[in-house]
């Protein structure tokens, strides 16, 4: 009797195939939106086999970054330690939920607009970041000092 040969995995300890999932490599290779348009396709299949409508996709998505914000929240409370029932976090942490939001926002654009998420934001970051680094620094008001 022959054994079953599996390429992506070995044997058990009963002689049984095993599976080992084939690793894709998505991480970014100099496109963030490649990878984001991926994660977009993947998450509208799976809303759409649920039978969740467009819109109702898109509010669930926006909603997901509400909650990855107050994950990162509670993450920076614990690295500046100042909830004592829960204890400490790093900064590290931090770091994390924040890149999750991020990529959590993006994902939602490219859901929202698929065919131009990229150009859209470049866009919207242009016109944002042209109020405020246009500005003379002394016109940014200072930090009130108690008096």
């Amino acid at each position: 009797m022959t054994t079953p040969q599996n390429p992506h995995g070995g044997l058990d300890d009963l002689g049984a195939a095993t599976r080992t999932p084939r690793r894709r490599h998505h991480a970014v290779d100099g496109n963030v939106w490649d990878t984001i348009g991926q994660l977009a396709r993947r998450f509208e299949e799976h809303d759409t086999a649920l039978g969740l409508a467009r819109e109702e996709q898109w509010s669930l998505q926006v909603l997901k970054i509400a909650e990855e914000t107050g994950e990162a929240s509670q993450a920076v409370i614990g690295a500046r330690g100042t909830n004592p029932r829960k204890g400490t976090t790093s900064w590290e942490e931090a770091h994390a939920e924040v890149a999750d939001v991020a990529i959590t926002a993006l994902v939602a654009l490219a859901r929202m607009r698929p065919d131009d998420a990229a150009e859209y934001l470049d866009r919207h970051l242009a016109a944002k970041s042209e109020r405020f680094l246009s500005l003379d620094p002394a016109a940014v008001p200072a930090s009130a000092e108690p008096s």
